[in-house]
């Protein structure tokens, strides 16, 4: 396609979106040629899923992103814009905000910086810095807002919601960032719900399945275990019947005595509840946010 048409398909494109949902933010184009030399090539691979991988990128001036590949989008152009639009108009503290895009070879989302890189890397990584208790307590109250925010308050909601340690960045103040969010299934489809907004006790399969990741996430964040198979191991731990005598012995290492045992109790009692979710969803994320940030007393 001619570059002149492609770029007035784009504002055109852009145009339908902002006369149907409101003001949006038109976001950069970033040179491809650019893109590859900031990721060495592809090949600074944070990580990789389904939808493509995603790669830490540092450009000429400094500058640190997290660029993704947008594998889903590969057949329809049209949803590629779409998605980057939508992207573009998502602004929450705790989700990575989309800088922009490029084309080329692959069609890649550019977003904000990953100074402290992934929680994952936290968890496995001797150089790094291990985190505190107050940090990972504000890791699961981050992430809990981040999804009321994305089910509650974006139109339409965004049901296609991955989290794991790999695709959780850390900021420069070690505030989590979700990276793994659109409105696309897993089967690269958009995801098509009966209402425009998601009501307080929605109690669908997709928000039974986000509530779930949540519960293992809590459990990684206790024991500094990442799992990418849906935490078997953590949750046939937490669900036994000797759960009170092997707290001590699930707990990271690296926290040593340093945290608080209430906290720690009512923590696990979230993760219970979250993971009685996957198949017979009882909690909407609202609670859940709530009950977590009642309990471990985070603002």
């Amino acid at each position: 396609m001619d570059p002149m048409i492609r770029k007035l398909r784009f504002r055109l494109l852009a145009w339908l979106r902002r006369s149907r949902s409101g003001p949006i933010l038109f976001v950069k184009k970033f040179s491809y040629k650019d893109v590859k030399r900031a990721t060495d090539g592809f090949h600074r691979i944070v990580y990789s899923n389904s939808h493509g991988a995603a790669y830490k990128a540092r450009f000429e001036g400094g500058e640190v992103a997290l660029v993704k590949e947008a594998r889903a989008f590969n057949e329809g152009e049209e949803s590629f814009y779409r998605e980057v639009q939508f992207l573009g108009r998502l602004h929450h503290r705790h989700l990575l905000a989309l800088r922009g895009f490029s084309t080329g070879n692959k069609r890649l989302l550019v977003f904000d910086n990953i100074e402290n890189g992934s929680l994952k890397e936290h968890f496995n990584d001797p150089l790094k810095t291990p985190l505190n208790w107050k940090a990972r307590l504000q890791i699961a109250v981050g992430v809990a807002a981040a999804l009321e925010y994305l089910l509650l308050f974006s139109n339409p909601p965004v049901y296609h919601v991955s989290i794991n340690s790999s695709n959780i960045m850390l900021d420069e103040n070690f505030t989590a960032k979700l990276t793994d969010v659109g409105l696309l299934s897993s089967i690269g489809t958009y995801v098509q719900m009966p209402h425009s907004s998601c009501s307080e006790e929605c109690m669908g399969q997709e928000c039974g399945n986000i509530v779930f990741q949540l519960g293992v996430l809590i459990l990684e964040l206790i024991t500094g275990q990442s799992s990418e198979q849906g935490g078997t191991d953590l949750i046939q731990w937490v669900q036994g019947s000797r759960l009170s005598s092997s707290i001590h012995m699930m707990i990271d290492p690296d926290l040593g005595n340093n945290y608080d045992s209430k906290e720690l109790k009512e923590l696990l009692v979230v993760a219970r509840l979250c993971l009685k979710s996957k198949n017979n969803p009882k909690f909407p994320v609202r609670q859940v946010f709530r009950f977590l940030q009642k309990k471990v007393h985070i603002p």
